[in-house]
């Protein structure tokens, strides 16, 4: 009889091990996921400066848009957590969807090759911040399904596991990117 107790409460140590590392695995993934987006944005950030430099040189009195640029910037850069970052992207992309408007009223600016360069790395930014955000969904996704269902809910809750937020794009004007191609003629 001492052999199943025993037997059994080994079976339920290892089941809580089992789940409590599948748990902090998926939070460690997070981590990992959030790290790739935060690159991203990054070298996005860093790129913005450049490309206000560029077109300043051809549109100055355009002044007010690029302050908005570098303004929706900086917001972006100084966002913390998932939500706060999404909604700061979100009018990042459109100020920067602005500059790009500028471009078809400068048709000087289209033809500079820094520009078009600009135009181009941005362009490959923002399709890798969307492969970034996609799987970090997914993962965020994965762990709040595991700590919302039973049993593995108690062994959060006992642990102090919490959920995450999800980083998304609010507003759905925002979801486009901002288009980046013009080589011709519109």
């Amino acid at each position: 009889m001492i052999l199943i107790v025993v037997a059994v409460l080994a079976l339920i140590v290892i089941f809580v091990i089992a789940m409590y590392n599948g748990l902090v695995r998926l939070k460690v993934q997070c981590d990992n996921a959030w790290s790739d987006i935060d690159v991203q944005l990054k070298r996005r950030y860093d790129l913005v400066p450049n490309l206000v430099a560029t077109v300043q040189g051809y549109a100055a009195h355009e002044k007010g848009t690029l302050e908005g640029v570098v303004e929706a910037r900086n917001r972006a850069m100084s966002a913390t957590g998932p939500a706060a970052k999404g909604e700061a992207e979100g009018m990042l992309t459109s100020a920067l969807r602005q500059v790009f408007a500028l471009a078809e009223a400068y048709p000087q600016l289209r033809a500079v090759e820094s520009f078009t360069s600009l135009q181009n790395s941005l362009s490959q930014i923002e399709d890798a911040i969307q492969n970034a955000r996609r799987y970090y969904n997914a993962v965020v996704r994965d762990l709040n399904t595991k700590i919302a269902v039973f049993p593995s809910n108690i062994i959060a809750n006992m642990f102090g596991i919490k959920g995450r937020e999800f980083f998304e794009i609010s507003a759905p004007a925002e979801r486009e990117a901002p288009k980046v191609n013009f080589g011709g003629a519109a």
